[in-house]
Parts: C-alpha cells; sequence; structure tokens
C-alpha cells in the first residue's frame, strides 16, 4: 500500500501539510473528515474523549484564511490534534481521568497546548488516559476503556492509550504523549504508532509543582518518525519558567544515518521475562532488518540491577508527594492503583531517596559503560502483546506471576530510570495480528540520533501504512 492510497486523516501529517499549503485541502475540510471519521468510529476505541468541534471549526477558519491572506504557515497549520487529558486546555474539559475532576473545566493552557495553539494546530478534543495517568492500560471511571484499533478487545497500552488509538484512527494528525514509566512508549507499541521519549528537559513542563522532575517526561507521538520530529521541534525549546529545560531548539527535520551503527541487541534488557512471541517477532523483524541496513548487531545485556527497586522508590514517592492530601479527603472518587501507589510512598523514608538516588547513579554508570562499546541499544518495548481489557494488569508473563500493575512494564521504566533517549517504532505484527514495537535507546541529548535510525527503519519496514481493521467500522459495529 502507497501513503497515496491512505485515506487522508491517517496519512502522514507532513503529508497533509504539504496537501494543505497547496490548497488541495482545506483546514476545515480536513476537520471535517476527522470529524466524520471521529462519530464513525471512535465508539469502538474510545480514543477521543472530550470534544469542541465548535471552537475547533472556528481555529480550522482562522487557519483556511491566514493561508488565503498569505501568512506564513506555521509549523501545525492546520492540523486536527487531540491533547492528552492530563494537560489543561482552556475552556476545554481536562479531567485527568478522575471523578475528583469529572467536570472541571480549566481558564488556562499548559506550555504544551501554548505551543500547539502557537504552531497552528486545531485543537478539538482530549485524548483518553487511566486516572492521572497511573498504569499502562487506559481505563477510568469517567470516560471507560480504550481500546486497540487492531484488536478492540485488547488494551491499547496507556497511559497515552487514547492518544496512541486516535493515531492509528486517523483522528489526530500528531499527538502529545506524556511518559514517566513507558507511558508513550507502550501505547505506541501497543498501537503500531510511534513515540518518542525524549531527555529530560528537552520538552520543558508548565505550570508543575516540581520544576526539577527527572522521572516524567511529555514526548511526541505520531504514525511516522518524520511527524514526531515535527511536533518535537514544536514542543521542545527553552522557558524560563522550566529550570531544567535545554537552550536550544530541536529542528524539524530527520537527518539520515550517517555511518553504520554498533547496534547492542537485547532480548530481555537484563533478565525479564518477556512473551515468546515478541522474542519472535523482534527477532524476525527487527534484528535482520538492522543487519540488512548495515548495521553491526550484537547481544549485549543491560546490568540493571538496583534499577527496579530505584525506579519504584522515587515513584512512589513522587505519588506520596502528589496525591496524599487528596487520598486523605477524596479517597472515594480515586481509584484504587493510585491509592495504593500513593500509600506506598508515604511509608517511604529520606533514607529511602538517596538510596534510591544512589542505585540509580549505579545503573547510569553501567549504561554508560555498555554505550562504550555501542551506539545504539534494540530492546523490546513490552513484555506482552496488547492483553485483553478485561484484565487491569497481565497477573503473568510466561507463568511468572507479576505482583503489582507495574511490573508487567519494566522494559520501558527500566530505561526511564538512566535518562535516555528512547523511541518506539513499529516493528510488526504477532501471529494473531497485534503490533509489537522496537525499542532503540541511546545517550541523553541524542534525539537525532534515535530519531534518524527509526526513521531508516520504519522506511525499510513502513508499517504505519498497514490500517488498522477499526478504522474500517460500521458505526454499528458491537463494540466491547
Amino acid at each position: 500500500m502507497s501513503s497515496n492510497d491512505v485515506s487522508i486523516v491517517r496519512r502522514s501529517a507532513r503529508e497533509q501539510l504539504a496537501m494543505l499549503q497547496a490548497h488541495e485541502l482545506s483546514a476545515t475540510e480536513l476537520l471535517s473528515e476527522t470529524k466524520n471519521r471521529y462519530e464513525r468510529t471512535n465508539p469502538a476505541v474510545n480514543a477521543v474523549v472530550s470534544v469542541d468541534f465548535d471552537a475547533a471549526e472556528q481555529a480550522a477558519a482562522a487557519s483556511d484564511m491566514r493561508r488565503a491572506e498569505g501568512l506564513p504557515a506555521r509549523p501545525l497549520e492546520g492540523l486536527p490534534v487531540v491533547v492528552k487529558d492530563l494537560e489543561e486546555t482552556a475552556g476545554l474539559r481536562t479531567t485527568y481521568g478522575s471523578l475528583r475532576y469529572a467536570t472541571a473545566v480549566p481558564d488556562y493552557d499548559t506550555l504544551l497546548v501554548q505551543r500547539l495553539r502557537e504552531a497552528g494546530a486545531v485543537i478539538y478534543g482530549k485524548s483518553n488516559t487511566p486516572e492521572f495517568g497511573t498504569g499502562s492500560h487506559t481505563y477510568n471511571r469517567v470516560f471507560g476503556t480504550t481500546t486497540n484499533p487492531f484488536n478492540t478487545t485488547r488494551s491499547a497500552g496507556g497511559s497515552s492509550g487514547g492518544a496512541a488509538a486516535a493515531l492509528a484512527m486517523g483522528l489526530s494528525s500528531v499527538a502529545d504523549g506524556s511518559d514517566m514509566g513507558g507511558s508513550l512508549r507502550n501505547p505506541a507499541a501497543f498501537c503500531n504508532v510511534v513515540g518518542l521519549r525524549p531527555s529530560i528537559g528537552r520538552v520543558p513542563n508548565w505550570p508543575s509543582a516540581n520544576g526539577w522532575e527527572t522521572l516524567s517526561t511529555n514526548g511526541p507521538m505520531a504514525r511516522t518518525v518524520d511527524d514526531a520530529a515535527l511536533l518535537l521541534s514544536v514542543i521542545a525549546g527553552a522557558d524560563p519558567r522550566t529550570p531544567l529545560a535545554f537552550p536550544d531548539q530541536m529542528g524539524s527535520q530527520v537527518q539520515p544515518v550517517a555511518q553504520p551503527l554498533r547496534i547492542g541487541w537485547s532480548r530481555t534488557l537484563g533478565g525479564l521475562d518477556i512473551q515468546p512471541e515478541i522474542t519472535k517477532v523482534l527477532d524476525r523483524d527487527g534484528l535482520e532488518t538492522l543487519r540488512e541496513l548495515g548495521h553491526t548487531v550484537r547481544d549485549v545485556e543491560p546490568d540493571m540491577r538496583g534499577a527496579d527497586e530505584a525506579f519504584r522508590t522515587l515513584r512512589g514517592l513522587n505519588y506520596a508527594h502528589t496525591f496524599a492530601s487528596m487520598v486523605r479527603d477524596h479517597r472515594q472518587d480515586l481509584g484504587s492503583e493510585l491509592i495504593a501507589n500513593t500509600e506506598a510512598g508515604l511509608s517511604l523514608t529520606s533514607r529511602d531517596l538517596f538510596a534510591a538516588r544512589e542505585q540509580r547513579t549505579r545503573v547510569y554508570d553501567r549504561m554508560a559503560e555498555l554505550f562504550e562499546t555501542i551506539d545504539v541499544l534494540a530492546a523490546p518495548v513490552t513484555s506482552v502483546l496488547p492483553f485483553d481489557i478485561q484484565e487491569t494488569w497481565p497477573r503473568e508473563i510466561n507463568g511468572v506471576q507479576q505482583r503489582d500493575y507495574l511490573e508487567w512494564m519494566r522494559a520501558s521504566w527500566r530505561i526511564s530510570l538512566t535518562g535516555y533517549v528512547a523511541i518506539s517504532v513499529p516493528c510488526g505484527f504477532s501471529s494473531d495480528g497485534l503490533p509489537v514495537g522496537l525499542h532503540l535507546i541511546a545517550p541523553p541529548r541524542s534525539e537525532g540520533l534515535i530519531l534518524s535510525i527509526a526513521k531508516q527503519f520504519e522506511q525499510a519496514r513502513p508499517l504505519w501504512l498497514t490500517e488498522p481493521p477499526a478504522f474500517s467500522l460500521h458505526p454499528s459495529y458491537p463494540t466491547p
């Protein structure tokens, strides 16, 4: 299938922009096509939740007027976009997936949303998320469960599951995600789209109660690597209110890989239980493709001793600080997982904090030592294929019991702890037609390198062109 055979709403954002610039399509028409697709198929996947098409139509008309007047086109000029329901959007309901804020309508935009609007994005709705982004399966008591476009009985992942499903369905040209433990990489892998976790500081976050946050970051999601780079160029860049923000901008163009790379091939990311079907797809489609592209690939396994304990401690303390008073005063409105993680964090001490920092440093030092011999690490993004939507999280992997809802996500959050740049790029499909992502990882501030190798891989395997079955659903199709 060529890109010309793809529905307008599922074409790459860059192709949509070219059509808009050539006046082959107007922003109003593109929004109308997106609205029609939303009305027809969103009930099957529940990716987009709160919407305001009236405001979006005004924004699209204003975008068309700018082009008609010959004004310079902004980077996202006229593209329909949904924003993760953890980002405040002025005048558009923002619930954080929680009953506590089920009717909340902010009167301001976060920095990320400000930058999207300034870049010309036409924001029409919010993408679904688990409560406050807790966990990697997108469900909540406000909007329900987001399902996988490739099999609507399966999870879309999370916490950016709504964003990933929306991209796969053509309901958003690009999408923002956020990632502490894999929240944009995991759903990208589950839904056959691209999710980039940048370096801490590459994408500033404002407002924030913790301007010195080093575990969580916002990042771009898209159908293609080029589109992810485009969105990154919009949301990255310094802001005086964010102390860790990088001063330099990111270019929107992905440079070609300059020379063959030394790639470390990790099947278990330091001894994790990974479903055999994932290993099979990665070895068959990922490993062989990288070799065919001329790279030197050798088996490695990073030393991740102490990573799990350090991540759990730092995340638990983060939850305790953020949600302790909410758990105390509004417990009945909150989910069990958020409560459990907050209470676990409240049991920790300053001694635990400093021990976790030391463990984190040792993990980083060993990773840096490994990267003296490789340029990029390739690994699984997830330990499991998209699982049944009735499960809140996978209880076992290869017969090994998972102690809680965090355990199965370690293939992503072990990398979060290191601060390394990481991308999930579509790699292949299981025998049941479920997507599998390839995890490409490089040191902090290596976004350019990661985007280059990811684009090269995508060009060899343009799986983003694969239309998900839910895209063609009739409105009367029975949904879970």
